[in-house]
């Protein structure tokens, strides 16, 4: 484990010096996988699935709950609310972009969206079903649901645990935000920055944050899927913040790797809309998007920044938000004259 971690480290550090620091602009569409081909009829059942609250099991809770794409892509609590109003103990992250990440949860224990949008599902915190045969035998109760899957998937026996997080991921793959302001910047429009902008722009490469939030959603170079950018969160722990917002608390990758180099290493997150993604951190303790900052100044590069820095990065962080896809609620299968969820 430790040898094949330094090889794994002195890869990212190479990706990363290669990308040069690099402002990238978000592609267009998201490649999908080869076992995973897109499809309208496809995303369309995707994004039922992820609006649909039988799949826990009091019918309360659907993934949109959690990763409202109404707004934010997330929930926009400290930590999120599943089944019979348990919490859990992280923040949820925005599934805006999430596309892009070559690892997903905070701690980067799914290596595709295809093996995140199983997570949930079996939480008992989260959507509580208790197995993912019952889950399949929810949605197979749904004649609607059923007729879909034929279409979409074909064969005797469409509907499968595979198949519902293969539709879920088809739909994730398409909430993507283009034409930010920085975009449109590096697209050539060197008007669609603000003069403040332009300067948290420079800050944020001179500082040193660039050296993990980089790449096409700044959350660190491109890499095989289920290869996760990690990095130590807090690096330098002399300072007020890590115990004000108990930044310690969770022990982040180890307790998906009991390696004791994991502890406190999380999953580099997304800058994109990062504006909209209140509170912050993994475990939301943090209200505010220029604390947020004065935080990872001083926590991950041992830096205080003045007022007029801050806001100067806060101003270009703002340049990142995309123009959000326009979502409508989807029409959900009946159950005519009885119910699936009786708990």
């Amino acid at each position: 484990m430790k040898t094949s971690r330094k090889i794994l480290c002195a890869a990212t550090l190479l990706a990363v010096s290669q990308v040069a620091l690099a402002f990238d602009v978000l592609p267009a569409a998201a490649e999908s996988p080869a076992d995973n081909p897109g499809s309208a009829a496809k995303v369309a059942l995707g994004q039922q699935l992820f609006f649909e609250p039988r799949l826990s099991v009091d019918g309360t809770v659907s993934c949109n709950s959690c990763h409202n794409v109404m707004a934010s892509g997330t929930d926009n609590r400290p930590v999120s609310v599943g089944v019979a109003g348990q919490k859990g103990g992280r923040s949820a992250p925005t599934v805006w972009n999430s596309a892009f990440l070559s690892a997903q949860f905070w701690d980067g224990r799914a290596a595709s969206l295809e093996d995140q949008a199983k997570g949930p599902i079996l939480n008992p915190i989260e959507m509580g079903m208790p197995s993912a045969e019952e889950a399949v035998a929810r949605i197979n109760d749904i004649p609607g649901y059923v007729e879909q899957f034929k279409q979409v998937f074909g064969g005797s026996n469409p509907v499968t645990y595979d198949n519902i997080a293969k539709a879920i991921a088809a739909y994730e793959r398409t909430l993507l935000t283009p034409d930010s302001a920085h975009d449109l910047h590096e697209k050539g429009d060197k008007n669609a920055l603000s003069a403040q902008a332009k300067r948290g722009m420079a800050l944020v490469e001179t500082v040193g944050c660039t050296s993990c939030h980089n790449g096409t959603i700044f959350a660190g170079p491109a890499l095989p899927v289920g290869t996760g950018f990690y990095q130590k969160f807090p690096t330098y722990e002399n300072n007020d913040y890590v115990a004000k917002y108990d930044l310690k608390g969770d022990d982040g990758r180890y307790s998906v790797t009991k390696n004791d180099n994991d502890k406190n290493m999380w999953r580099v997150p997304t800058w994109r809309n990062v504006a909209l993604t209140a509170p912050y951190f993994h475990n939301g303790s943090v209200a505010t998007l220029d604390e947020a900052v004065r935080v990872m100044a001083k926590t991950q590069l041992d830096k205080d920044l003045s007022d007029d820095e801050v806001a100067d990065i806060v101003a270009f962080l703002n340049s990142l938000t995309g123009k959000l896809p326009k979502q409508e609620m989807p029409q959900l299968p009946p159950t005519p004259g009885r119910t699936l969820t009786t708990k």
